[in-house]
């Protein structure tokens, strides 16, 4: 690993499991752990927990907790996180082109009555 080299730290930062697809998710807005978890399907919640701990420290990922009973806590993606969106924006591209298939999220979406 060359750790001058761009593309090799970003592929560190970006190849953890779950990472892309956590940004993904993100990118739709703000979104509670429970929300994620049920999104993500398969992922524990401590390994979900740690990805999203790591993409804070990395500031991809900012928390905000509010000051309620019980407390409530959402996850949204900082501005160095949204700069992502074009690397999950190209991978959905080249999976639908030369992989078939389409995102569930995208499949629900499309299949989503459109409000008038």
């Amino acid at each position: 690993m060359d750790p001058d080299c761009p593309v090799c730290r970003t592929a560190e930062i970006v190849c953890g499991k779950w990472t892309l697809l956590l940004v993904r998710d993100l990118a739709e807005g703000r979104s509670r752990f429970c929300e994620l978890e049920r999104s993500l399907a398969g992922i524990s919640p401590r390994t979900l927990s740690l990805r999203l701990r790591a993409l804070e420290e990395e500031g991809i990922v900012e928390r905000h907790t509010y000051p309620e009973v019980p407390p409530r806590v959402e996850y949204a993606l900082t501005e160095k996180g949204l700069a992502l969106l074009p690397i999950v924006d190209g991978m959905r591209s080249y999976g639908e082109q030369w992989l078939g298939g389409a995102c569930a999220a995208d499949t629900q979406d499309a299949a989503a009555p459109v409000a008038a």
